[in-house]
Formats: C-alpha cells, sequence, structure tokens
C-alpha cells in the first residue's frame, strides 16, 4: 500500500442513504487512494441472508443473534473484486436479491447484530491501515477518528432512479421501498443512519461519480493524509 505524508494510514468513513452513491463513490476512491474498501451494509445484508435460509423470523431478535454468532461470515476488502462468503457459500448476488433487502432493516437494528459487525468491522479497520468504509454509521459508531467523514445525499428522485436503474425495477416502487429502508434505518434504537457532526455533506444529485471522488480526494490533500 501506498504512503501517505504523516503515518501511512488513512481511514475515510463514507455514510448516506440508499442511492446516494456510496459503493462506487467509495470503491473507486479506495483505488485511487491504494486502499482497502470495506462495505459494511454487504456484512448485514449477509447475516440477513443466513437468518431467512434458517427460516428465522427477522423479527425476532434473539434467534437472529443466535444466527448471527453462529455463522461465518468473510469479506473481501479489495475495492475492484470484494466477495462474501457465509459458512463457505459465496453469496454476493443472494444478498441484493429483494427478499434481503426487505428484511435487512430489521436484521440491522437487532443490538447483538450491530454489537457484533461493529467489532469485526474496527478489526478490520485496524488491520487495513489504509481503508474506505462504507455505511450509516460509520463516522458516528464504527471509525469516529477517521481522517475524512462523508455523509453523501442526493434528492428522493435521484436516489430511486438509480437504484431502480441498478435492480431494472419500477422507479416509484423503488422510491417507496427506500423511504421505506430510510425511516426504519434512521429510527431505530441502537446505531441509527445519522451525520456525525464533524462529517462533510455532499449532495450528489447533480455530481457525477468522477466529480464526487476528486472533490474528496481534494479534501483530504487538504488534511495531508490523500
Amino acid at each position: 500500500m501506498g504512503q501517505n505524508i504523516r503515518t501511512g494510514r488513512c481511514v475515510v468513513a463514507v455514510d448516506g442513504p440508499s442511492g446516494s452513491g456510496k459503493s462506487t463513490v467509495s470503491r473507486r476512491l479506495a483505488v485511487g487512494l491504494d486502499a482497502r474498501y470495506l462495505d459494511t451494509g454487504a456484512m448485514y445484508r449477509a447475516i440477513t441472508w443466513a437468518v431467512l435460509r434458517s427460516g428465522v423470523d427477522p423479527a425476532d431478535a434473539e434467534s437472529v443473534a443466535k444466527v448471527a454468532g453462529e455463522v461465518e461470515l468473510r469479506i473481501g476488502t479489495d475495492p475492484q473484486g470484494y466477495g462474501v462468503t457465509v459458512d463457505g457459500t459465496v453469496v454476493d448476488r443472494e444478498i441484493r436479491g429483494p427478499e434481503v433487502t426487505g428484511a435487512v432493516s430489521a436484521v440491522s437494528a437487532v443490538p447483538a447484530v450491530r454489537a457484533l459487525l461493529v467489532r469485526r468491522q474496527q478489526q478490520m479497520i485496524d488491520n487495513a491501515g489504509r481503508i474506505v468504509v462504507e455505511g450509516r454509521d460509520i463516522g458516528s459508531v464504527v471509525a469516529p477518528e477517521a481522517d475524512l467523514k462523508v455523509y453523501l445525499t442526493a434528492s428522493a428522485t435521484a436516489r430511486a432512479q438509480r437504484r431502480s436503474a441498478e435492480d431494472a425495477a419500477d422507479v416509484a416502487a423503488t422510491a417507496a421501498d427506500l423511504a421505506r429502508r430510510d425511516k426504519l434505518d434512521s429510527t431505530r434504537t441502537t446505531n441509527p443512519l445519522q451525520q456525525a457532526p464533524d462529517a462533510v455533506v455532499l449532495d450528489t444529485t447533480e455530481l457525477g461519480i468522477d466529480e464526487v471522488v476528486a472533490r474528496l480526494r481534494a479534501l483530504l490533500t487538504e488534511r495531508g493524509v490523500a
């Protein structure tokens, strides 16, 4: 990995709602920084897939926590090709399906699941040194000492259009699902979706991916950690 002008470490926390551009921006930024990349949302989706596979009701917090504690979850950190496995089964495609999407907010709200995965995420960040981490509570909970905290957002219309294009889904239905998930994720008791007080807010509605990445690189350069 490349070295920056301070210690070689560089942790970037990217938070925001679905459809704001987090994944694409985070991966591209990680490549440019010669850093690792961690999609924390994929970890919650993987646990959700395991819960559904086990026939457990996502609303049954105790049973969900039991599944989460027993499965073997592995996730790569290569921004150009990471993979997710549960008990040795590759689930990259499965965790993006509608069934998992519909249940992930409920599973993610279970305190024991969040505690388990946050510990795992913090260990991965410490081991990586240089890493871009995306999610919903990275700047506020997972990596509060990150060199740069960013909260990406976009208009509801732009977010729905982007996500429906990715999933080949109806825009109106996608907008309704995003609104549902936003409400669940922002009102849960444990580690809700929120903007860290010292995060840089960037509205991506009218910005291209390259422009967003360039702005983040500029912020990192200003802070001496690019």
